[in-house]
């Protein structure tokens, strides 16, 4: 069993919180933030079984083992 660390990228919108693992691009929601949280672990988990199932866990696992990730935003006008 391998340990994998995952960043999660939270935003509040109207009608609760978006919650994103931009590593896998897999996405939920949830009325908290705890909870948008919770329900993105589960997704990828989700995710992480149906891709080691397929045998495709290798083409991924780089980018959730690295040890250094860096977040950042910028601004765009449209």
């Amino acid at each position: 069993m391998k340990k994998f660390e995952y960043t999660a990228v939270v935003w509040k919108e109207k009608a609760g919180f978006v919650s994103k693992c931009p590593e896998l691009g897999v996405a939920s929601c949830g009325d908290t933030f705890e909870e948008a949280v919770d329900n993105l672990k589960e997704a990828v988990e989700l995710y992480l079984e149906n891709a080691k199932e397929l045998n495709l866990l290798k083409d991924i696992e780089e980018s959730l083992t690295a040890r250094e990730k860096f977040t950042g935003s910028f601004e765009l006008v449209i």
